[in-house]
């Protein structure tokens, strides 16, 4: 049957890679003039896909702002196809939240210029997350095109469905040797003649489903090509009675395809498949500093930022959109495939690294403004206060580590009513000229509050019922004392009501679970070993040399009081200096490292922290393994918007050994995670909670130890013949990366779990959830109104004591609360944490609202509804849900 070629003029745009983003930019601007040009020169040349990622629209304006109304023009007419995405994001490392708002920016932005891709097109994602059928579907997207994840052991078809972790359905369409293979068309006769004949098209083509197929025209960062229509034609003479050529969109496409109604293959859950393509499955741990920094910031911003502005914004005070829009696009920005990758040169990463502080350094001090203006305005005359700010939607009891100004060390902190509660100063600092030697004194006759001394220190307070998403004030109380001292301990053990941790004669933890009586012996081993990887993926050398934390006895120092306790086990680790000492068994620098562990009363998370001195070490690895002693086949962790479950070796293996030569990339293990990875059974179970890297793997002889990567380092942006992946590089090998050595200290946080029951009964997804939503607290006094917070004038104070706008009851994750981005009211998204297990959820609202709504994640009404409490039952397994409120 002759096919029909449908040829589509577009170039992948990647936005940084080995090169920057300004000389992208550049490159962009120059490039788009000419597609604007052949577009409208009616010349047949009346397509072209901007890589389906609404940001090259921002870049391009920012700089020929006189294209906007032609640019408009292009797109009503069909001839230029924008977005869905604001950028070609990632999809295993970032967040759902990140790559729903990625999305819903490049719809709008798509809008105002007159329409956008409805497909989720991702030509170079590095394998697709099994959230994503789900997030398509409620963006009304009901086709997916993409290059990488997929082999013919999945689907002997380019045309397939595919079912999420939740159950959603979308259509795929893989672009069948990527999104590049019609990038080369030759000019001269002879080799066209014989071009379609040959590999990859006279491989792929008869996998089609129908007789229409794709020819996808350009590849990275291409010009047009201007002779296009004198090509096709020359192509049509040539294979006449084969194909027949048209220029044309992945949405034509795919139409034509669905109106032969091809009966298809199904495939589900996430797609890592590296056999064809690569993957780089360890990508998840690439410059771990900035691995770091990512995790960080896009968990402030939900979980912090956004909530706060949400409560701010209840209390009459502004929600200032366009600031939040800067951040999440610098958040995008970085969320791009070979960014966050960190697969990139290492000027580029500079450039990450500064969005990175920039989006921090907004989202933090946006934080402090918005929550002393609440602060501010509190009825409250005590000279001296401390607001707990709790954004969480349940009742908050416990231990918050924070930092505050006083003028003396032992003082009570008291509520309203009198009560006091206890706390424990950690560390402390004399800071009396810094504070009191600052000016920009507002009101000079004013009569305020200036201590002789103040003392910066590092402070725990053990909190009680903390109100749901709201405030709480309390006050300094100079005259009584509520301080519960910290001592040095005598022995090398610390616990609180859930566990006892000693150290043990292997020089590693022994965590007795009080719970259930259990002890877990040998946890928190810290294992070094070598990286002959390079940006893309880790790779074991052939010759390796593992040390293990348990061959060095530490030096313990235990600090604490009883609401809080501190060990602290300093190693020298003697490693070798490089991969050539490491081949030769050589052990010849020195490595510092700090482990602390951290007790808080009443909390079942053990916190750690990691220090390392990596200044003279290259091409290496740290990670953390945690002994659950449960035999697993499967771990469980989350993804975006619920949990999955993952075998402990890929089925994908055994194809591998049978045919190696085959495969692209070995199929190993490595998995990453949101912010837990799990081993359980029905009576108990470990969980590790990752707070810079999260990547993981299960190991051992009964696969019953996780380990956690902590971080990993290297020397070059591409390598050939890894024992991971062979063959040819994925990166540039000219390109040295030194400062992906990481030649400097590093700090690394994570926590552990040891639970009774498995992960449901636990309620192990809304525990983590609550745990990384942490309480915020700001203090506020007169003496610290000059240049540490800028001074402002006196406000009138009428809020009340203590305040809460809704409560989350039952089951379910609160996974963001902010503004509705085209309407004035709250978007409010929850999901469902749990394994295979349908939860039942509720929101008691304290004061009535106007108008509540089901909408999708385009946040447009699905349903109207508007009781004071609203129960939503039945939210299956990885489902989501999203609230549109009014007040």
């Amino acid at each position: 049957m002759k096919k029909t070629v449908h040829v589509v003029p577009h170039s992948h745009w990647d936005r940084e890679w080995y090169f920057t983003t300004s000389r992208s930019k550049i490159y962009l601007m120059n490039n788009l003039k000419k597609i604007i040009k052949l577009l409208k020169d009616n010349n047949g040349y009346d397509r072209y896909t901007l890589d389906g990622q609404a940001s090259l629209l921002d870049d391009y304006l920012a700089w020929c702002p006189e294209d906007k109304e032609v640019i408009k023009e292009l797109v009503q007419e069909g001839k230029l196809i924008i977005g869905p995405w604001y950028t070609q994001t990632d999809q295993m490392v970032i967040s759902g939240e990140s790559i729903v708002r990625n999305m819903l920016y490049g719809m709008n932005i798509s809008e105002e210029f007159g329409g956008y891709m409805n497909v989720g097109y991702v030509p170079d994602s590095f394998g697709q997350s099994a959230a994503m059928p789900q997030i398509y579907k409620e963006f009304g997207i009901d086709d997916t095109l993409f290059w990488r994840g997929v082999s013919d052991d999945d689907v002997q078809h380019s045309e397939f469905k595919w079912r999420g972790e939740d159950g959603s359905v979308v259509n795929a369409y893989q672009i069948q040797s990527g999104y590049y293979i019609g990038g080369d068309i030759p000019e001269d006769e002879d080799e066209l003649k014989e071009y379609l004949r040959k590999e990859p098209y006279s491989r792929i083509w008869p996998k089609s489903t129908t007789n229409q197929v794709v020819f996808p025209n350009g590849f990275d960062q291409a010009p047009a090509r201007e002779n296009l229509v004198e090509l096709l034609e020359r192509m049509r003479k040539n294979y006449q009675d084969e194909y027949d050529f048209q220029i044309s969109t992945y949405i034509d496409y795919i139409k034509a395809i669905k109106e032969q109604h091809p009966e298809l293959e199904e495939v589900a859950g996430e797609l890592l498949n590296g056999k064809l393509m690569r993957i780089h499955k360890s990508i998840f741990s690439s410059r771990s500093d900035l691995k770091k920094l990512n995790t960080q910031v896009q968990n402030y911003l939900v979980n912090v930022l956004e909530p706060l502005l949400s409560l701010s914004w209840n209390l009459g005070f502004d929600y200032p959109v366009e600031i939040i829009k800067e951040i999440w696009k610098l958040m995008f920005e970085n969320a791009a495939h070979d960014s966050i990758g960190s697969c990139v040169s290492d000027t580029t990463n500079e450039d990450v690294y500064l969005r990175y502080k920039k989006a921090r350094d907004l989202a933090e001090n946006l934080a402090e403004l918005k929550m002393r203006e609440i602060v501010m305005h509190l009825n409250c005359n005590e000279t001296i206060t401390a607001t707990a700010f709790n954004l969480s939607g349940r009742h908050k009891k416990g231990i918050v580590e924070t930092e505050f100004y006083v003028p003396q060390l032992d003082f009570a902190i008291k509520d309203e009513a009198g009560n006091e509660y206890v706390y424990t100063i950690t560390s402390y600092e004399d800071q009396t000229d810094y504070i009191l030697g600052q000016g920009n004194v507002l009101d000079s006759a004013r009569d305020t509050y200036k201590p002789e001394k103040v003392y910066k220190v590092a402070i725990a307070i053990a909190f009680d019922n903390l109100p749901t998403f709201g405030y709480k004030n309390f006050y300094l109380d100079l005259s009584h004392d509520s301080h519960h001292k910290q001592e040095v301990g005598s022995y090398q053990v610390i616990e609180n009501e859930f566990y006892s941790i000693l150290v043990n004669s292997n020089n590693t933890l022994d965590i007795l679970d009080k719970e259930s009586g259990k002890l877990y012996k040998n946890q928190a081993v810290l294992q070094e070993n070598g990286d002959d990887g390079d940006s893309f993926n880790y790779s074991p050398p052939r010759k390796d040399l593992i040390t293990e934390s348990s061959e060095f006895t530490p030096e313990v120092q235990v600090t604490g009081s009883d609401i809080i306790q501190n060990m602290t086990l300093t190693y020298e680790f003697m490693v070798p200096e490089n991969l050539e000492n490491r081949a030769k068994g050589l052990r010849n620098s020195k490595l510092p490292v700090r482990l602390t562990v951290t007790l808080k009363s009443g909390s079942p998370v053990i916190e750690f922290g990691f220090t390392v001195d990596n200044r003279f070490v290259d091409s290496h690895r740290m990670c953390v393994l945690f002994n659950s002693e449960i035999a697993s086949k499967f771990s469980k962790a989350d993804h975006q918007f619920g949990s999955i479950k993952r075998p402990v070796v890929r089925e994908e293996m055994k194809l591998w050994e049978k045919e190696p030569e085959k495969w692209n990339e070995v199929p190993i293990a490595i998995e990453t995670c949101q912010s837990y990875v799990t081993l359980d059974n029905e009576d108990r179970g470990v969980a590790v909670i990752p707070k810079g890297v999260r990547e993981y793997e299960i190991i051992g002889d009964d696969f019953d130890k996780i380990r956690l990567t902590l971080f990993r380092t290297y020397g070059y942006m591409g390598r050939e013949n890894l024992l991971y992946r062979p063959g040819r590089a994925s990166g540039e090998t000219v390109i040295t990366t030194p400062d992906a050595q990481c030649h400097k200290v590093m700090n690394f946080e994570f926590s552990a779990i040891y639970y009774q029951g498995d992960m449901n009964s636990y309620k192990l997804a809304t525990v983590v959830s609550n745990y990384l939503k942490d309480v915020q607290v700001y203090q506020y006094s007169d003496y610290l109104n000059t240049r540490l917070r800028f001074t402002q004038f006196d406000v009138k104070k009428y809020l009340p004591m203590e305040y809460s706008i809704f409560s989350i009851d039952g089951d379910g994750v609160l996974s963001v609360v902010k503004k509705a981005e085209k309407k004035d009211g709250y978007i409010i998204r929850l999901f469902n944490g749990d394994y295979k297990n349908t939860n039942n959820i509720s929101i008691s609202f304290y004061n009535k609202p106007t108008v509540i709504e089901l909408v999708d994640l385009k946040e447009d009404t699905k349903q109207v509804v508007n009781p004071q409490k609203m129960v939503l039952s039945e939210l299956g397994h990885n489902k989501f849900i999203t609230l549109y409120v009014e007040f």
